[in-house]
Order: structure tokens, then sequence, then C-alpha cells
């Protein structure tokens, strides 16, 4: 049975035989209104409620616990599924008071194993359903406004396409979550064929590409799932991306101390996106290990950011927020 949460207007009122207008109004009412109850009596006839009432699901998330960063007011969630798996998702405050953006989980754990990713220390249990995204928006939007969302919480959205795609959709629709499609992005570690998918159904969605290094032994120890793919592949992927959209690629690149922060990978970088415009977003490691990786220092961040200026590309430090709640990015582990 479909749930409601992941239908959009016209599958909907294909499925209930009702007027498109019904079916706006009763998603708009859930999803973008976070209602529990199915829609005002008056907008949407009662044989319409009781035939989405019928051949529809509306599974909850549990909200098991919410955690909030005093430092700089990242809020994580975690969220309990119907069939007890966890899952997290992280409000981001933006500049503008009471605005946000949210970081979307996409699976139970993930399958990569990135060697600086905590998350990827669980393994992979599942993958999320299109309706638990959209069902830790709904909850997550209750608190303010969420104009803008980014999958790159636990999980390789690429690694669970046709689900995050779907979210992403009902994100960005008017009885969804109302967003822009530019304010939605879909990260990758760099899988070669959902890149070339995403690339020919020419989504609207903003695509950001885990690099972190541009040296092929070094990536395959850091990322070896990505790194088991050629990276001369993927370079082509992102050049023919860029080509036929006409957008830049943001390539995400978590600094580690003494490891990628040398004028080695600049040149590497250089070398192999040469051609391909790019914005690069470096973000500094967050391992709580004793002994993990550490941040490199800001005389290596200043080296590193002096040796890119070769490639022309917009450089950004990304904040990192809600370290001290392993909100952070590469620190979710479905701990409260």
């Amino acid at each position: 049975m479909d749930h409601l949460f992941a239908l959009l207007p016209e599958e909907l009122a294909a499925l209930v035989a009702c007027d498109p207008a019904e079916a706006r109004r009763i998603l708009a009412h859930v999803i973008l209104g976070g209602a529990d109850d199915l829609a005002p009596r008056h907008s949407v006839r009662r044989c319409v409620r009781e035939a989405v009432e019928r051949l529809t699901r509306r599974d909850a998330l549990e909200l098991v616990a919410r955690s909030e960063d005093p430092s700089d007011g990242f809020v994580k969630y975690l969220f309990r599924s119907p069939d007890g798996a966890l899952s997290e998702a992280v409000r981001i405050p933006l500049h503008r008071p009471g605005r946000f953006s949210l970081c979307l989980s996409s699976q139970v754990g993930c399958a990569m194993d990135c060697a600086f990713c905590a998350t990827g220390r669980l393994g992979l249990t599942r993958h999320l359903e299109a309706w638990e995204m959209i069902a830790a928006f709904r909850a997550v939007a209750r608190e303010g406004r969420i104009s803008g969302a980014v999958f790159m919480g636990q999980g390789e959205p690429f690694h669970n396409y046709d689900e995050v795609i779907r979210a992403a959709r009902i994100l960005a629709h008017p009885c969804g979550g109302r967003m822009a499609a530019r304010a939605i992005s879909i990260s990758t570690v760099g899988l070669v064929p959902a890149i070339r998918r995403y690339t020919r159904e020419r989504h609207p969605y903003r695509l950001i590409v885990s690099l972190t290094s541009a040296i092929a032994e070094r990536r395959r120890r850091l990322l070896p799932i990505a790194g088991r793919q050629d990276l001369e592949a993927l370079a082509a992927a992102l050049r023919d991306h860029a080509s036929v959209t006409g957008e830049r690629i943001t390539i995400a690149w978590v600094l580690l101390g003494g490891i990628n922060s040398g004028r080695e990978e600049a040149a590497a970088l250089a070398d192999l996106l040469r051609g391909v415009p790019l914005r690069i977003n470096l973000i500094d490691v967050n391992d709580a290990r004793p002994n993990g990786f550490a941040r490199a220092t800001d005389v290596e961040r200043n080296q590193f950011v002096d040796a890119l200026q070769r490639l022309g590309a917009p450089i950004v430090r990304r904040y990192s927020g809600g370290a001290t709640r392993h909100a952070a990015c590469g620190m979710l582990t479905n701990v409260s």
C-alpha cells in the first residue's frame, strides 16, 4: 500500500479517483501544513477522504530525541521508524532568523565505509523510504520554515537513488516542501553509474561530490567503495554533467590534517578536473575517536587554499555545526 507522504498530487488523484485539486489540498495540508487529519471538511469531499484512508498508509516516525547544540543552534533529531530502525536529521540555522535548512539521511547506516565517517562504521541496515524522509521533514518543519534540504546525513543518497529522487521531488513541489529546486542538494561519494543516470534524467537539484582526494591510491584508502571506481571515469561523468546542465559541480573536500591538504592534492585535483566548472567546499573533519583523524592546522588549510587558486574556482570553508551533539558532518551514529 502506498504511503501518503510519498505521493505526488497526480498520483494521489489517480489512486483515489478524485479531482486533482482535492489531491493537492490533501497533500498540502498533511505535508506542507504538517497536519495529522486529511483536510478541512469543506475543501475535500468525505468520499475522497475515506478513499485516502482506505487506500494509503500514514505510518509515523517516533521522535526519540531532540538535541540542540548551545554553541551554534544546530539541532539533531533521532527518529524511530515503525520497524524499529533509527535515523537522524539535522536542522541547520540560516542567516535569516526563523529560517532553516535540513540535512536528511537516506539510509539507516551506510555501506560506503569512508575512513573518516562514523556513520560508515555502522554498516548498512537498510534504505530509507521516501515517506520516511518526508516524515522527518514534516516533524522538523513544525518548528520553523525549512527553505532548503541537503541529502548528506546518514547513507549514500545515490545508493538509494529512486527513493531520494522521489523525496526531492516532493520537497520541491508546491504541495510538498515548497522548496526551490536549487535549494535542494544531493551528495554522493562518486557512484559513476548513478551520476550518469542523474545527468540523463536532468534533475534540477544541486549535485555535490565528496571527493576528498584526487590521488587514486589515497582515495581508495579513504573511501574504499567509491575508491574502487576509476577516478578518470568519475571525472568524465562530472565533465559531462557540467556540460549538459551548464552548472558548477560542487566538490566536498573533508580536510584531514597531514593527509589530503598538501600541494600534491591541489595539483592532482587541478589535473583531474581541468576545464570543469567547480565550487569547492572545504569541510573540517569531525572524528571524536582517540587517535582519530586530526583537523588540518590553519597553516595547512591556508596553504591548501592558496594551491587551489590555480583552479579558478570559488572556495568556501563550510562550517559543520552541532559537533557537541554529534550532529556535525561524519558524526551521525544514531545516538541522542
